[in-house]
């Protein structure tokens, strides 16, 4: 009892009590000052002084944001013997372009490309960056975001800003079943990659003016420790983001044999071959055929459907294309819901049929291959 009255009458006294718990300091973050950050900026992508399709698109979207937000728009652009792509930078969109050209920046490489991404976004000071989300723009977009005190959103499909100025970057979440829209409240710039495909490009237009800034390379060529001493070209790998047409077969085809149909209907059209999600799950073909959110998001202007259902997961993928033809024995298909045409009927009869037209209308010979015989053979069978 005298222990418990000499407790409380420390406690009283301000004294902490001997066996009371001691009290956690409340740690308070200051939010550094971002006031003075203002404006849009994408970086552009290139190889060989070719620019990735998806640097035009994220300026086409990013003047669409940069209106919203009544700000200017800006683009970085990093290589060797690119000046002509900064000034198409502005042709596509940008008010600003910040240009380092030097030697030792032909070939990417993480380290010097971020020292200079770095220095621009801490000289100009945006509020948005993007890039796309390629396998250098994930590698690039992540570096980054290591050095700065800000996150970043990868691999958006949507993207949008509040009356806040806030970056709404929404991704596909939950196995592709839902998309989750992510914001950085506190931090800037405010950071995401997107995919290819998913947004238009704004017409080429020579009329447009805009400031050229030249910016000095941040490292040295003996500063930079890695060399890149030659391209391994993977001439197989499909390139269905770039592609203009597209011959995509589902679980209809039935097996891996029907695909080769739509390898015959794709060369004669000149286009690639697609796949949905589960044709590729099955094992019918490779994945860098699959069109969908957990593939390739495409915008051809000739988008063939062969065969497929048409799940969400398929349809956000392609939805873009400029004419979409949907093939399905199932008159309810919900591909027939997005399709431009749709054709009812057994496809192993209407694809070799649109084939030997196109064919015929081009003047080119038609002769079934053997492969594509034998998989309407085995599949009629």
């Amino acid at each position: 009892m005298e222990a418990e009255q000499a407790a409380a009458a420390n406690t009283a006294a301000g004294q902490p009590a001997a066996d009371a718990k001691p009290r956690r300091e409340k740690i308070v973050v200051d939010t550094p000052d971002f006031s003075d950050y203002s404006g849009i900026l994408i970086v552009v992508e290139q190889r060989a002084s070719e620019a990735k399709k998806v640097s035009w698109q994220l300026l086409g979207e990013g003047r669409k944001l940069a209106q919203k937000m009544d700000t200017e728009l800006m683009a970085l652009v990093i290589g060797s013997d690119v000046g002509e792509l900064a000034q198409e930078a502005i042709y596509r969109g940008a008010d600003k372009v910040y240009l380092c050209d030097s030697e030792e920046l032909r070939d990417y490489r993480t380290r010097p490309y971020s020292r200079i991404c770095l220095h621009v976004i801490a000289t100009v000071k945006p509020e948005i960056v993007l890039m796309g989300a390629t396998y250098v723009g994930r590698d690039l977009a992540g570096a980054i975001a290591t050095h700065l005190p800000t996150g970043l959103t990868a691999d958006c499909t949507q993207l949008d800003v509040d009356e806040n100025r806030l970056l709404l970057a929404s991704r596909p979440a939950f196995s592709e079943k839902m998309l989750a829209t992510i914001m950085c409240k506190q931090y800037k710039p405010q950071m995401a990659t997107a995919r290819s495909g998913v947004f238009l490009a704004l017409p080429r237009d020579q009329s447009r003016t805009g400031e050229i800034i030249p910016v000095p390379a941040q490292m040295s060529a003996d500063e930079i420790v890695t060399q890149v001493l030659k391209f391994l070209e993977q001439t197989e790998h499909v390139n269905l983001e770039d592609a203009e047409i597209i011959v995509a077969g589902g679980r209809g085809l039935g097996g891996p044999e029907p695909f080769a149909l739509l390898q015959d209907l794709a060369d004669a059209l000149g286009g690639v071959v697609g796949a949905s999600r589960a044709a590729v799950d099955a094992g019918w073909i490779g994945h860098d055929h699959q069109v969908g959110q957990t593939g390739s998001t495409v915008r051809p202007k000739l988008y063939f459907a062969i065969g497929i259902s048409g799940a969400v997961q398929h349809v956000v993928g392609m939805q873009n294309s400029d004419v979409i033809v949907a093939i399905n024995r199932d008159p309810d298909a919900p591909i027939f819901k997005v399709a431009n045409f749709g054709i009812v009927g057994d496809l192993f009869a209407i694809v070799p049929a649109i084939t030997k037209a196109v064919k015929e209308r081009r003047q080119l010979p038609f002769a079934a291959k053997p492969a594509a015989m034998e998989a309407v053979a085995a599949t009629s069978g």
